[in-house]
């Protein structure tokens, strides 16, 4: 897995990659549930809440981590050191320079924008980034799609329970998603909406880390898996919800995209307990009364962020009320743009 030996004078690599939030067909992603939902898709799109990776050559063969925004570091006499720990504080890090293997010390320091456990793939954003940054600095020239595979097997290792995929494209590719997953494969299609469309009708609010962040998406996992008729039931109404809403995108059809995603929304909640919450409930009611047209939460739920439609003209509004009641509002921006990676000169 090792790639060409960085040396102490290796220009250093950045990656950049953004977060999302989806709209519909979340947790369906999970191998292999869509197999078992013919069609089915997730739709999704990439806000400029950016995550960063950046990777610096060290002469000899210390390896050092350091993760910014959660302030965790560790460092290691060398790559046999690293791997025989039973504990890292930076664990993304850590099996990443793992997986590549460099056989040369080096510096992994990494960021984010985004909240603790917001449910809008911070996580996985980062694999993106620290994945690429560490390909291209240990000299192996991986396609999107390899990259995608990594990221997702290795955060499956970090998580010990099975990582969907929808995540890692809005990370690559930017814009507006849609990602089909077939039994012959996976396939992300952009869909033609202007960023502008989207910022001026969606709110995106913060409404604190959940308990247990991830749990939801493995009980829904293992209840359909099981064979729970209600829980099979649910996901052929929201695979037949991302279908239309795909749809809906496409002929700029914003009245459907309401009806929809609060179709998706009452069909989600039930699927598992704790996927909603007191406060998350508050949200989406206060906001409703203020010019909201519908509402959802991002990735598992239990807490993390919820993602508001407005009003045209109401955004300030509901935003406002949100705030007020508890929310705390984040910046939505369709990033244009996925994956960035630069090699210092």
């Amino acid at each position: 897995m090792a790639g060409k030996s960085p040396s102490s004078t290796q220009p250093a690599t950045t990656a950049q990659a953004p977060c999302r939030a989806d709209l519909a067909g979340g947790t369906i992603d999970l191998w292999p549930l869509y197999l078992f939902h013919p069609g089915a898709l997730t739709l999704n799109f990439a806000v400029e809440i950016l995550t960063t990776c950046r990777v610096t050559a060290l002469k000899g063969s210390r390896i050092e981590l350091h993760s910014f925004d959660t302030g965790q570091q560790e460092s290691f006499a060398s790559l046999e050191e690293l791997v025989a720990a039973d504990n890292h504080r930076h664990v993304l890090a850590a099996y990443l320079v793992r997986f590549f293997a460099p056989e040369r010390g080096l510096r992994v320091e990494t960021d984010s924008q985004s909240p603790a456990g917001a449910g809008i793939s911070g996580s996985s954003a980062l694999m993106i980034a620290t994945t690429a940054a560490l390909a291209r600095f240990t000299g192996r020239d991986l396609d999107p799609e390899k990259l995608r595979v990594i990221a997702q097997n290795v955060e499956a290792q970090i998580i010990r329970v099975p990582t969907g995929c929808q995540d890692y494209y809005p990370a690559l590719y930017g814009g507006v998603s849609a990602i089909h997953l077939d039994p012959d494969g996976i396939r992300r299609a952009a869909v033609p909406v202007a960023p502008e469309e989207i910022e001026m009708r969606f709110l995106l609010a913060y409404t604190g880390a959940p308990r247990q962040s991830g749990i939801n998406n493995w009980e829904v996992f293992k209840a359909h898996i099981n064979g729970d008729k209600h829980v099979f039931r649910n996901f052929e109404k929201i695979a037949a919800i991302a279908r239309d809403m795909h749809q809906a995108f496409l002929r700029h059809d914003w009245e459907d995209v309401a009806r929809l995603l609060r179709e998706e929304w009452e069909l989600r909640r039930t699927n598992a307990e704790g996927i909603t919450t007191p406060l998350i409930d508050q949200l989406i009611a206060v906001a409703s009364k203020h010019g909201g047209r519908a509402a959802k939460v991002c990735g598992a739920g239990g807490g993390g962020c919820v993602l508001f439609m407005v009003e045209e003209g109401a955004k300030e509004s509901v935003a406002h009320a949100v705030a007020e009641a508890g929310g705390r509002i984040l910046p939505l921006k369709v990033a244009r743009e996925g994956l960035r990676i630069t090699t210092e000169t």
